[in-house]
């Protein structure tokens, strides 16, 4: 059964854009759209290169322990204008009940303005588990063994 999300509007958010949605039967991540506050509606927020800020989506959730959301770029506005999230996923956990902002990055070399409404970034609702920590004496031995980044060759 898949988990429900609960949404609260912030006060003054624009309750006629959508909420978060799936553009497809087979996407796995809801688009997410900016909802920006009245005074920036019409202008739109513009990145400059190499600038983060935090874009409003005009909402809370609530979704139930034993989930995760993690927020993810989209692919073509990372392809065409270098508009990502410098910590992806980012990660909103169960018991968070703030708004709900994307943190953007423009890595292009033009400005970009993100438009009231725009699709900014997409949620992937994901089941979490919690692991135990113990101090042991020692590990157990693998193959790979310490091997770290590159040590199973190229490609």
């Amino acid at each position: 059964m898949s988990p429900r999300l609960e949404i609260v509007w912030e006060d003054w958010a624009d309750r006629s854009l959508p909420l978060p949605a799936y553009q497809t039967p087979g996407s796995a991540g809801a688009d997410i759209r900016a909802n920006l506050p009245p005074e920036d509606r019409e202008a739109g927020l513009t990145l400059a290169p190499m600038e983060r800020r935090i874009v409003p989506t005009g909402f809370r959730m609530a979704f139930p322990a034993g989930f995760e959301v993690q927020i993810r770029p989209r692919s073509g506005l990372a392809l065409k204008h270098g508009i990502t999230l410098p910590n992806t996923p980012g990660t909103i956990d169960s018991d968070y009940r703030g708004p709900l902002g994307v943190l953007l990055v423009n890595f292009g070399g033009e400005p970009y303005t993100i438009r009231h409404g725009d699709r900014i970034a997409q949620m992937i609702v994901a089941p979490v588990v919690q692991a135990a920590f113990e101090v042991v004496e020692a590990l157990d031995e693998t193959v790979r063994g310490e091997g770290g980044f590159g040590s199973t060759g190229r490609g």
